[in-house]
């Protein structure tokens, strides 16, 4: 079965997570990504936390289904190498400091002239363009000015990171949305590629929800909230008397009213101050405080099966273990079995999003450091006796 994209080829030139991780998801559903390391040691992400004879098992997720060339960009060889592929390829993905590729030879001008077809992404902190385009900037400083951090955390205490690297993988999301509707527009429309220009900090500021209106009209700065969710009630994390916390929203109007019943709390489903959700916030400590009492009086088991048995959108917190044996998730095959390089069994996420017709699929592990390097080089005409002295000069 032919995949989404299928035919479609990507040169990732990036590292870490940003740009990699679109060209992941790229990948999964059926592009030929070529990803370019640099020799010796290649994208530190193989290194990054928890190894498995010295390399990262995170590998196994990032680089699942791509190629690895081991490639200086730094040598002039190594760029005339890219400039024959970028004639190749559909689509390039970087996350270099803006102004880096252009310093050799390779930015947007360079290419685009090269294969008017192409289609680039390019990641980086804060765009390639404005002031700021020159300051370095991971995702932990895009999810600040994002407004993100912010919001994270109790009031009053310091701001706290979300556990992920959300905003690296939040513009990878916005890349990958860019890219395709990139793709759309030249094979439909222009016959031309474009380049896609996505922020760190954009990426997550796109996901801020009324935080500027809000500002804008009433002067309002949203404040940290902990586990509650301002201005929405009831929506917040309740104690158990096992010691575990639920997750109740029952913030709906009729979802309340169930609520209150399945609580023995008729009293408040039917004060006429609270059948609406603006009533509701107004008193959302006396609600919580409600709710609180109750599920302290039962386990966290208990309270999940007696909400939902009522209808209510109620959940516990999950760890990875709750995760790895959830049989939801099972059936939804989202914990797949795969294997490290030496046979060690290895449990890898799934693929979403999941389509009907042409799923997304695993077609090969993560590459080794420079695997395709021959196979890749050999395609644009560098010949083995080439290839073998630019190894000796650290070219590849």
């Amino acid at each position: 079965m032919q995949k989404p994209l299928s035919g479609i080829r990507v040169l990732e030139m990036g590292q870490l997570i940003a740009g990699p991780f679109a060209a992941k998801m790229l990948a999964e559903f059926g592009a030929e990504v070529i990803k370019i390391e640099a020799p010796e040691k290649g994208d530190p992400l193989r290194e990054w936390r928890l190894l498995h004879q010295g390399t990262s098992v995170w590998w196994q997720v990032q680089s699942r289904n791509k190629k690895s060339v081991t490639l200086d960009l730094r040598q002039p060889e190594a760029q005339e190498v890219i400039r024959a592929l970028v004639q190749e390829v559909d689509v390039v993905v970087e996350n270099f400091k803006p102004g880096t590729l252009e310093g050799w030879g390779l930015g947007w001008e360079d290419l685009h002239a090269i294969n008017p077809r192409l289609v680039m992404l390019r990641v980086s902190g804060y765009g390639q363009t404005g002031p700021y385009r020159d300051r370095p900037g991971f995702g932990v400083i895009g999810e600040a000015m994002g407004g993100l951090r912010h919001l994270s955390g109790e009031k009053g205490r310091a701001p706290v990171r979300v556990g992920v690297s959300i905003g690296d993988s939040l513009s990878a999301l916005h890349g990958v949305i860019g890219v395709l509707l990139a793709l759309r527009s030249r094979d439909q429309h222009s016959g031309k590629g474009q380049m896609i220009d996505v922020a760190l900090y954009e990426s997550v500021f796109n996901m801020m929800e009324s935080l500027l209106p809000e500002y804008s009209v009433f002067d309002e700065i949203r404040q940290p909230a902990g586990s509650e969710l301002p201005g929405i009630s009831p929506s917040n994390a309740y104690l158990c008397q096992d010691g575990k916390y639920v997750l109740i929203a029952g913030n709906g109007d009729s979802i309340y009213q169930r609520l209150m019943q399945a609580i023995g709390r008729t009293d408040l489903g039917e004060d006429p101050a609270l059948v609406s959700n603006a009533g509701r916030a107004a008193q959302s400590e006396r609600i919580d405080a409600a709710i609180n009492a109750w599920t302290g009086q039962h386990s966290q088991a208990e309270v999940l099966e007696q909400l939902t048995a009522a209808r209510i959108p109620v959940g516990r917190v999950y760890d990875v273990a709750d995760i790895a044996a959830d049989p939801h998730y099972l059936a939804r095959d989202m914990i797949l079995d795969s294997t490290l390089p030496d046979g060690t069994p290895v449990k890898v996420p799934g693929i979403v999003p999941k389509l009907s017709e042409t799923p997304g699929e695993i077609r090969h592990k993560a590459p080794l450091l420079g695997e395709h390097t021959d196979e890749v080089l050999e395609s644009v005409g560098i010949r083995a006796e080439q290839r073998d002295a630019w190894r000796k000069r650290g070219i590849i």
